[in-house]
């Protein structure tokens, strides 16, 4: 392996439809294979104006850190809703719940975990965001 991986992030495949996302609404990119990550992965995140992950997910071992570049949204964290903000970083532990819901104007964010797991440490539940 080369002692470094050079991609760009919006050009890795967008897993968003392989989970029947429309792309409008969420972009998921996510690059821990295609950067070759030991240690770590990283993904770019964009969201539609509005769009909220109706799912939530925890994960058995990876810590995560959700980093917001533009627009708006929240970030909800178990029981608490956390406003976002450009360049607001939220570090969340790997058992907490969490989503993700874009302001008006959409989202983008880069997500961040380590350790690198590999597949099969999230943990997935369908319809957790409701109000």
């Amino acid at each position: 392996m080369s002692a470094y991986t050079v991609k760009n992030l919006k050009e890795v495949d967008n897993q968003g439809v392989h989970f029947g996302l429309d792309p409008s609404e969420l972009e998921l990119r996510m690059a821990r294979v295609p950067l070759e990550c030991e240690n770590s992965g990283v993904s770019y995140l964009k969201l539609g104006p509005g769009f909220r992950s109706t799912y939530g997910h925890t994960h058995n071992v990876q810590e995560e850190i959700f980093v917001l570049l533009t627009g708006s949204g929240r970030i909800k964290l178990d029981d608490d809703s956390v406003e976002l903000t450009p360049w607001t970083a939220v570090r969340v532990a790997p058992t907490t719940m969490r989503a993700l819901e874009a302001g008006p104007d959409g989202a983008e964010l880069i997500a961040i975990g380590a350790p690198n797991t590999g597949p099969g440490d999230g943990n997935n539940t369908i319809g957790w965001w409701q109000d």
